[in-house]
């Protein structure tokens, strides 16, 4: 098979959560745990950081990798989901997977993927740690798909266990509330195991406490423990909570022996978009008019990312928006601005809402816009009506961003 040939398997023939939602969810780590036998256990091979939180898991994971680089650590990332190539899934030291081993993977494994039905995300685990493992890296930095407990990355054993924040975000599968999605994602507290909580929810502490209690595991919120101020190349001042997680995580792996210097420490925060190729984080993609891009997609993302957005000067705003069809819009509609021009869009997946049926919920809420067939059309539409001194944003889910970058 080709690289095409393999990814369009991969994706058609089984079921993939971000493209189909929820008739493609396993809650049940069992198959993981087959594929990890079949394939000689390889997460057990390698060292590990365990990431998870409803939002700034992905920033954090990448700064994390990104300091650990600058101290001279072999460093394999794994993340989700991808925004242009599945291959952005799975680095060792900022570079990607190569589209060989992807294949040979595949091909090698097909037989056992198949008759054991395992899902597009338990085969792209099993393909990242066996990757980490055969390119020997020092540590890797994981983060988990969905909620934690039952997510298929939670079969390593790391050397930190971080939890960035808790927010209202897949309650279908994670539960409704605050405590029960804590629950869920405090799930990947090991024993003896240090844990830290990237912000200080007073709805989540004693879940939080209880999970480090049974697992006689240290536990440290980084939001009261971090007072420096540190800078990033990551733009956003909602980065602030991300930069203190990573640092307090930092601090963890020190204690336990890892050589990490202070000038790693800040070279690392000041680079990762150049070491690790992060994408659609308050990227700025052109100027005159100003078009900026953020995946930012339920309430708590959302809101950092409009609270971003009022501190920036423009003559008129431009929202080029679209979602997928289980969101809650209910959960984001206070957040949109009412003074703009909305360019209504639906994602090219299965799962995005048709352009039209956005507008007419949104619409009803004092949101103005007209409705475009694809991503592209909306985005060349806002581009040819903006003016030099407006701003455009493009937003409201992780594949409308993925089609204009």
């Amino acid at each position: 098979m080709t690289y095409n040939d393999t990814l369009e398997w991969m994706f058609s023939q089984l079921p993939m959560y971000q493209k189909q939602g929820s008739t493609a969810f396993k809650k049940d780590l069992s198959n993981t745990v087959k594929l990890a036998k079949h394939l000689k256990s390889p997460e057990n091979t390698f060292k590990s950081i365990h990431v998870a939180g409803t939002n700034g898991k992905g920033s954090t994971s990448h700064m994390l990798a990104s300091i650990l680089q600058e101290a001279g650590y072999k460093v394999g990332l794994y993340t989700s989901p991808h925004l242009k190539d599945f291959r952005e899934r799975i680095k060792i030291n900022g570079q990607e997977v190569s589209e060989t081993f992807v294949v040979d993977f595949i091909t090698r494994n097909k037989a056992f993927l198949e008759a054991e039905s395992l899902s597009f995300f338990e085969m792209t685990v099993g393909m990242a740690f066996e990757y980490f493992s055969e390119e020997q890296v020092d540590m890797a930095v994981v983060e988990v798909g969905m909620g934690g407990r039952l997510d298929s990355t939670n079969i390593i054993t790391p050397e930190v266990s971080v939890i960035t924040n808790i927010g209202l975000d897949h309650t279908q599968f994670l539960g409704t509330t605050l405590e029960a999605i804590a629950f869920e994602k405090g799930g990947i507290i090991k024993e003896n195991v240090p844990v830290v909580i990237g912000e200080t929810q007073g709805e989540t502490i004693s879940v939080f406490e209880g999970l480090a209690e049974t697992h006689h595991s240290k536990i440290v919120y980084a939001d009261q423990e971090v007072k420096t101020d540190y800078k990033s190349d990551l733009i956003g001042s909602y980065q602030e909570k991300n930069i203190k997680t990573a640092i307090q995580s930092i601090k963890e792996l020190r204690a336990k022996g890892f050589d990490v210097s202070e000038d790693s420490l800040i070279k690392g925060l000041l680079n990762v978009v150049k070491n690790t190729g992060l994408l659609g984080r308050w990227q700025v993609l052109s100027h005159n008019p100003k078009v900026v891009c953020d995946t930012g997609h339920n309430e708590s993302g959302l809101k950092d990312v409009m609270n971003q957005l009022s501190k920036e000067v423009f003559d008129d705003l431009h929202l080029v928006f679209g979602v997928v069809n289980d969101k809650d819009l209910s959960t984001i509609v206070d957040l949109l601005p009412k003074k703009a021009t909305y360019y209504f869009c639906k994602p090219d997946i299965p799962r995005g809402l048709d352009s039209k049926e956005l507008k007419g919920a949104l619409s009803v809420f004092g949101l103005v816009g007209e409705a475009y067939a694809s991503v592209n059309e909306a985005y060349e539409s806002a581009l040819n009506r903006a003016k030099p001194n407006d701003f455009i944003y493009v937003g409201g889910s992780t594949f409308v961003v993925a089609e204009i970058i």
